[in-house]
């Protein structure tokens, strides 16, 4: 029933399905770009299409009651962010002791334009030693979807133009504040 709901929430705003069903039963999911708040029921839409169980992290400010509840039920994992709390350490913990698990990572950490994405998707998947499964919802073209898979291979800089190729003709809802697919470890590494 649920898969059928997002087909035909998906078919009815004119939305087209990309790529295939990743095959692996562990991984890192790049949520990109992220510049609406409609990107949350667009990507639930798409992981239930492909019979994707995720789990996601977001600000903790959205898991208060009575959002909470429902955000939690959705897969939803508060994250404190101005707290220095180690969320990749604990994320890679969670990937150690689970068999299935699929964790979204909004790699630009807000929905308002960045300079650099947060690298902690990285370093999740390099921790837990699980690939990095590029996810895409194109709103200038209607269309979403999963890219192919990368086992980061701790070449920073080539792992990210794998990511900048994928990236590069998407476009969110907002199209201005989807800024550069970068990390600041790789300006940092330059020097």
């Amino acid at each position: 029933m649920k898969k059928w709901i997002a087909h035909w929430f998906l078919r009815r705003n004119g939305w087209r399905i990309e790529g295939q069903v990743p095959k692996h039963k562990r991984f890192v999911l790049i949520a990109a770009p992220h510049t609406s708040n409609w990107d949350l029921p667009y990507l639930l839409a798409f992981a239930a299409v492909f019979d994707l169980k995720v789990s996601w992290l977001a600000k903790h400010s959205l898991f208060f009651p009575p959002m909470g509840w429902i955000m939690r039920a959705l897969g939803g994992v508060p994250v404190v962010r101005h707290e220095n709390n180690n969320v990749v350490d604990d994320m890679v913990e969670v990937f150690n002791t689970h068999q299935d698990l699929v964790l979204v990572v909004p790699t630009e950490g807000t929905r308002a334009r960045t300079e650099f994405w947060k690298s902690g998707f990285y370093h999740i998947a390099m921790g837990a030693g699980v690939p990095i499964v590029p996810s895409y919802l194109d709103f200038g073209n209607k269309r979403g979807g999963f890219a192919e898979a990368l086992v980061p291979t701790g070449n920073l800089a080539a792992d990210m133009d794998h990511f900048r190729k994928i990236y590069a003709d998407k476009t969110g809802k907002f199209p201005g504040m989807f800024g550069p697919v970068r990390l600041r470890e790789e300006r940092q590494n330059e020097d």
